[in-house]
This record gives C-alpha cells, sequence and structure tokens, in this order.
C-alpha cells in the first residue's frame, strides 16, 4: 500500500518526509495584536513549520444556551458563549497576521469554523486547512474548505472509523483528496494514556493517507515519540506565558519549551535512519578498531611454539583476528615471537 505524500505550500508532507510542525497558537493571542505577531516571531524563531490560529465567531460557533466547560472552572468565570466571545480572533487581523509570518518565513494557517471564515483564508492564499477535531462531523463545512484545493489537515479527536470515512468521503467529493489525518485526544491538558500514538498506524493503514498527531498533553516527550512512531504532522498548543489569562495557556508550551520540541522532533528523525545494518559508520571506526575485542597473547610465546587455547587471552583492541576464529589459531605455530599481550594477527602464525 502506497501513503501519499501531501503539498503544503513548498513542503512534502508524509512518509520519507520532514515532520510538518505546526505551532498553534489558537487563541492565546487574548485579542492583542501585537501579542499575535510576537506568538508568529517565537514560532518562526523555533523553527516550526508552520503558526496557526483560529478564525471563529461566538455566534456561529455555540448555542448561547452551551453549558459551561468542567476543565475552565477557575480559569473562567464566564458562560461558554461569552468567553468564546471574549476570545475571538478579530478577523481584520488576519491580513495582517499572515504579512507578517511571511516576514518571518513561517507558513500562515488559521483553522476555519465558518464558510466566511473559508472565503476569508482563501483570499490569504493559505497552504492548507486545518478542521478542529469538534468540527469533523460538519460535513458540509468540510466540503465547503475542501473544494478550495488545498491540502485538508483533520484532527480526529472523539472520532469514530465512521465520521473519519465520512469526512474523507466529504472531501473527495469536493474533489480532494490531499488529507492528513491526526490522531488527537480532545482532553485539555491530555494525560498521556488518553494519546493513544499507535492510532495513527491504524489510521495510516486503513485510509492510506499520512498521520500526524495534535498533542495536547504537557511537556514535548510525547510529541517527539509521535514521529518516533511515523507522524507526519505535529501540532502542539503554545504560548507566550503559561500564567496568562485564557483557556488555552495552562496547557500550552511556552518559547523555550517549542524551540526543544522542534529540536528534539529533528533530532529523533535523524536518530530514525534507513533501518539497513551497515557495520561501522565512518565515525565509528576508532571504536570499531580499539573498542571491540580480539585474540590476544595471554603470555610471551616463542618463536615455533604450537599455539595452545591457554596461550590466548580474548580482550580489547580490536584489531586482531577476531575471536570467533580461535579454535582456526590453536594448533597452529607461531612464525615469530609474541610478546605477552600482542594483538595476534594471520601474519604471525
Amino acid at each position: 500500500m502506497t501513503i501519499q505524500r501531501v503539498r503544503i505550500g513548498d513542503r512534502w508532507v508524509g512518509e520519507g518526509e520532514p515532520c510538518f510542525v505546526i505551532a498553534e497558537a489558537g487563541a492565546n493571542h487574548n485579542r492583542d495584536l501585537a501579542m499575535g505577531r510576537e506568538l508568529i516571531d517565537v514560532a518562526a524563531e523555533a523553527g516550526a513549520d508552520a503558526v496557526k490560529f483560529q478564525t471563529y465567531s461566538a455566534e456561529t460557533l455555540y448555542s448561547k444556551r452551551t453549558p459551561r466547560f468542567s476543565y475552565l472552572e477557575g480559569v473562567s468565570d464566564k458562560d461558554t458563549w461569552d468567553l468564546i466571545k471574549a476570545i475571538e480572533l478579530p478577523r481584520e487581523w488576519q491580513g495582517e497576521l499572515a504579512a507578517h509570518a511571511a516576514r518571518r518565513g513561517i507558513d500562515f494557517l488559521s483553522t476555519p469554523f465558518d464558510h466566511r471564515a473559508v472565503d476569508e483564508l482563501a483570499a490569504l492564499d493559505v497552504p492548507a486547512y486545518k478542521i478542529a477535531s469538534f468540527e469533523i462531523v460538519d460535513l458540509d463545512l468540510i466540503a465547503y474548505a475542501a473544494a478550495r484545493a488545498r491540502p485538508m489537515i483533520l484532527s480526529t479527536g472523539l472520532a469514530t472509523y465512521e465520521d473519519i470515512a465520512d469526512a474523507l468521503s466529504a472531501c473527495a467529493a469536493a474533489g480532494n483528496r490531499e488529507v492528513i489525518l491526526l490522531q488527537c485526544a480532545s482532553l485539555y491538558p491530555a494525560p498521556p494514556a488518553r494519546m493513544n500514538l499507535r492510532a495513527m498506524a491504524t489510521m495510516r493503514q486503513a485510509f492510506a493517507v499520512p498521520v500526524g498527531l495534535s498533542d495536547h498533553s504537557l511537556g514535548i516527550h510525547v510529541a517527539a515519540a509521535a514521529v518516533g512512531l511515523g507522524a507526519s504532522v505535529v501540532e502542539k498548543h503554545f504560548t507566550l506565558d503559561r500564567s496568562l489569562p485564557g483557556p488555552d495557556h495552562s496547557f500550552a508550551v511556552e518559547p523555550a519549551e517549542l524551540k526543544q520540541m522542534v529540536r528534539q522532533i529533528r533530532e529523533v528523525e535523524a536518530a530514525l535512519g534507513d533501518g539497513l545494518k551497515r557495520g561501522p559508520a565512518p565515525e565509528e571506526e576508532e571504536m570499531h578498531q580499539k573498542a571491540r575485542r580480539s585474540l590476544i597473547a595471554a603470555r610471551a610465546i616463542p618463536q615455533g611454539t604450537r599455539i595452545e587455547r591457554s596461550m590466548i587471552a580474548i580482550k580489547r583492541p580490536g584489531f586482531g583476528i577476531r575471536p570467533k576464529f580461535i579454535d582456526l589459531v590453536v594448533g597452529r605455530v607461531a612464525r615469530v615471537s609474541i610478546e605477552e599481550d600482542t594483538v595476534l594477527t594471520w601474519e604471525m602464525l
């Protein structure tokens, strides 16, 4: 089965390609444009491939009768609708934020939550659309975005196989098969035991598309582990300061952690290698020569002596006769006088 690659901007994303790292600013701009620009700066300096915001309006996102979320107790005393209204990204900022991201050399993305958001982001020529986990059942929104002929990144928190298949079918019906699926645990923060990173392989096998992780866990180790398990995309919430007011700061990583996460992801990618066993790498040659074991003279061996097992030790360094050939050495005659602790070579026998 061939897993397709997807092109996001000037980057190929998928098997065999570097992980595409999305720094999720979300609502952590706190309706401060200068803070939004600073978040973009932080993402660029960390080495992320994209910085992502969220484009929504309370009026089209939540009923005013929506109950409060328990995880926000102690974070905000606002009702759900009022809280969402208070943290909306002012839509007139999007052009400025996209332009600032372009100046910093990082892709600008924003999750659309309504058709108008899709249109606004299309006007900014975003390189991909990211659909949030809760919206995977909004097939109309998914189809509307997919029709824009940009890659679709779908988070799958709470989703069943049926939900995912429906969303992929909506994309395909709109003529778009460039889809990436992200494993996600829709908890804030998400406990490691609920992350289920192995679901990435399950989705890759079931749907033959690139997969990745939308990570709400604390810390950065789960994101790095996901890359070891084949994540082609990693998305992580970040903030300028976890102590800032707002619903998404407390579980987000701070600038130094984001930078470290990107570095760890790149190190994990380098560590994976190609899977072939070739023996020592050029950098390991000294260790190969000096730290492996070989056959050593256990005592002085005069010229003409027939070698006995007791005359041979197996110890370092490793540039002599390999230990597995000891039975071929025993019984041979010393061609030269061999001092104690000499590394044995075939020329001596």
